[in-house]
């Protein structure tokens, strides 16, 4: 099966001070192409890009530019994965479409970060899942799945074992939309997913088993019907 999975940068890069661990996620991603599927990976900024995202802002950046850096900084994490995975995966990270379909023809993982400015790493999960052909995209986050609220702010939030995508839409109605600020899925994500029919698995991304386990079928996270 080929698989996306995009990698929260909250979870892989969750601080400015300590050096992140990610052989743990790096030993899901082989065992899952050993298990004989075509694993394809998104990296997200994570709070390196927030950081720098908020210098920008506070320096006169309008969003465009704020979005350019959150692009860069989503690279560069997505080029350190790209190392730990060493010679399983594509090394050189694409940077647009053409790009994209010279490391898919590579036949190795291919790991992306940002494309362009509007369009978060969700976003370019979607791209990666229609250009790979993938039948499912497990997007990991730092937390278990989709909830009515912000758990982390409403303690009353409902989780969703299975929603709609328009459904997350509207939830999503009253949440910001600028740079550094997709947690969950951005509107242009939605519309991707519902366009191409993308099969989605929301999940806990610390446990980098549990990528695995919703591959595998099980009954994890929040899954979002197109």
């Amino acid at each position: 099966m080929n698989v996306t999975i995009k990698l929260s940068g909250h979870v892989l890069f969750p601080s400015l001070d300590a050096v992140p661990d990610l052989k743990g996620h790096v030993a899901v991603i082989r065992k899952i192409k050993a298990k004989g599927h075509s694993p394809f990976i998104v990296v997200g900024g994570g709070e390196p890009a927030r950081h720098l995202i908020r210098a920008a802002r506070a320096n006169g950046a309008d969003e465009s530019t704020c979005d350019q850096v959150g692009i860069s900084v989503a690279n560069i994490n997505a080029l350190i994965f790209a190392r730990a995975l060493g010679g399983d995966a594509f090394q050189y990270i694409p940077k647009n479409t053409d790009e994209l379909d010279k490391a898919l023809s590579s036949g190795k993982i291919v790991v992306m970060g940002g494309l362009q400015p509007g369009q978060s790493t969700n976003a370019v999960s979607c791209v990666l899942a229609e250009k790979s052909g993938s039948t499912l995209l497990v997007s990991t986050t730092a937390v278990d799945g989709v909830y009515s609220g912000d758990p982390k702010k409403d303690p009353s939030a409902k989780k969703f074992s299975e929603i709609k995508a328009k459904d997350v839409a509207r939830i999503l109605d009253s949440l910001g939309t600028r740079a550094g600020e997709y947690d969950l899925l951005d509107p242009v994500a939605l519309r991707m997913i519902q366009r191409s029919k993308i099969l989605t698995k929301v999940i806990d991304g610390k446990d980098p088993k549990n990528i695995l386990r919703a591959i595998e079928g099980e009954d994890i996270g929040t899954t979002i019907v197109p």
